[in-house]
């Protein structure tokens, strides 16, 4: 099995794979922080493992994408102490992208992204755009070559509640869920902050997907990934696709071409 992790700016995901069929046997997540050790880490998982039916001898390999720096070295630490296995990370050789990174600055392209836009061209065929709900909101346009061209950073759900909230001194928290209405017109704070943040973010997406869209010219399938791409679903026919788990598909992807290139 392999033992896939994508460190995120929020939350670690660790997906047990299997490598012939790519098939996640278990996943789970772990809120992000640098200072977590790979004991920390060991004990965590051991017991998740476990519940699972599994334990740490079943895992072969692992591979790494992050986009937190200092919270790859517990990582290594963790693949080697606890499963005697030299971690792969992705982007580093020999696990090269493979695919070619055609913006103005290629060494400053999350590794998210980029393991993203692999998993996608191994699912579908064509001009993509990625749209990635997580910390931030990426939408990342790759052609029907897998090139990578270029995307999009904006404030993430969450973050943009957070933001407001803290700003704001009497508005309360809210949960992020769709309205129980399709009136934009709320008629009390809480639905007036639901509205916002929710309508508007679907404005946002539709808006950006149709800019996207009319400068790229050629037909163009987007492809949602992310926690927060099933609740966006309902209300708006931007997306073509969910691919849930496309990081770690893309991690499992890579994995296999370069044991496949040995």
């Amino acid at each position: 099995m392999l033992l896939a992790v994508d460190a995120g700016n929020t939350n670690v995901v660790f997906a047990l794979v299997d490598t012939p069929t790519r098939a996640i046997r278990a996943r789970w997540r772990i809120a992000t922080d640098p200072r977590r050790t790979a004991d920390e880490y060991a004990v965590w998982l051991s017991q998740l493992l476990a519940l699972e039916g599994y334990s740490r001898d079943d895992v072969a390999a692992v591979i790494v994408s992050t986009v937190v720096p200092r919270a790859l070295h517990n990582l290594e630490v963790l693949a080697a102490k606890y499963f005697r296995s030299d971690a792969l990370i992705a982007g580093r050789a020999p696990l090269d992208w493979g695919i070619a990174i055609d913006v103005d600055e290629p060494k400053s392209l999350g590794a998210d992204r980029a393991v993203n836009t692999i998993a996608a061209h191994a699912l579908h065929a064509g001009d993509l755009i990625v749209i990635d709900f997580g910390t931030a909101t990426t939408f990342d346009h790759s052609d029907y070559t897998g090139a990578y061209k270029g995307g999009i950073i904006a404030p993430g759900i969450n973050l943009s509640l957070d933001a407001l909230v803290m700003a704001a001194a009497k508005l309360p928290r809210v949960a992020i869920e769709a309205p129980a209405s399709d009136s934009v017109i709320g008629r009390n704070t809480v639905d007036q902050m639901n509205i916002g943040i929710y309508w508007g973010y679907i404005a946002m997406i539709e808006g950006l997907v149709a800019r996207m869209r009319r400068e790229i010219v050629r037909p163009v399938k987007v492809i949602a990934t992310g926690g927060l791409a099933t609740l966006f679903e309902r209300h708006t026919d931007a997306f073509d696709a969910i691919e849930p788990d496309l990081t770690i598909q893309g991690l499992a992807i890579m994995y296999e071409r370069a044991h496949i290139s040995r």
